[in-house]
């Protein structure tokens, strides 16, 4: 597994008035295979998960990925750590499936006709066998989050970080990429609200005011959040 390293962390926004601090000061180590964060919305649970691969700069301290500082050396960093967003029309930017992997792929094959067979079977890997040539739009929401999954997971990061990955989907599709996930060999950091979902990880964060308030075992952190609601 890789190794996450979170120093002396904050972060600061600025607003109109003064800065507002959307994550106090946090150290972390996390080597765990599978690692949920949870609490309630606005508590600074994906501004953690976004510092992972440099989508939020923090304002003092610094990340580390594999001995890797994310401020410093990003693209090696983003080449690691694969992040999916909650809603996958933030990531789904090609026309047709097969062209949004394929240019996922760009950079592994630069042969045209070589990263359109590696894209085809990326989409076979993950369950969407002849929707290639399908619009993005058409799919339907669970094809749209599987189809987001397999673009960032087709580059081979060793770290996926997904923020509520299963939130705008139906009971079943969320079933769907929910065994998707668990199944993946990556390490795998995840920002979730099913409760359920997190009690599967090794690992779980508790965030609540922009602090880190319980650390430990997934179900031991589960019932923490469930006797604070």
């Amino acid at each position: 597994m890789s190794t996450i390293e979170i120093e002396e962390v904050t972060v600061r926004l600025p607003t109109a008035d003064e800065d507002l601090l959307v994550l106090d000061r946090t150290s972390l180590r996390l080597t765990e295979r599978r690692v949920a964060l949870i609490g309630p919305n606005g508590s600074g649970k994906s501004t953690l998960a976004r510092l992972l691969n440099g989508l939020v700069t923090a304002t003092t301290g610094r990340v580390v990925v594999d001995g890797l500082d994310v401020a410093k050396q990003g693209r090696e960093v983003r080449r690691r750590v694969g992040f999916a967003f909650t809603d996958p029309a933030a990531q789904l930017v090609m026309p047709t499936a097969v062209e949004d992997v394929a240019l996922s792929l760009r950079r592994l094959h630069k042969d045209k006709r070589e990263r359109q067979r590696a894209a085809l079977a990326v989409l076979d890997a993950y369950g969407l066998t002849g929707l290639g040539d399908r619009s993005v739009h058409s799919l339907s929401g669970g094809q749209r989050q599987l189809l987001a999954l397999a673009g960032v997971l087709a580059t081979d990061p060793s770290i996926l970080v997904a923020d509520e990955p299963t939130t705008l989907l139906d009971l079943g599709n969320s079933r769907r990429i929910a065994d998707l996930l668990f199944s993946l060999e990556q390490q795998l950091v995840l920002v979730t609200h099913d409760l359920d979902l997190a009690a599967r990880c090794d690992r779980a964060l508790l965030v609540h005011d922009g602090r880190v308030v319980f650390d430990g075992p997934a179900d031991e952190a589960v019932a923490t959040y469930r006797a604070m609601a």
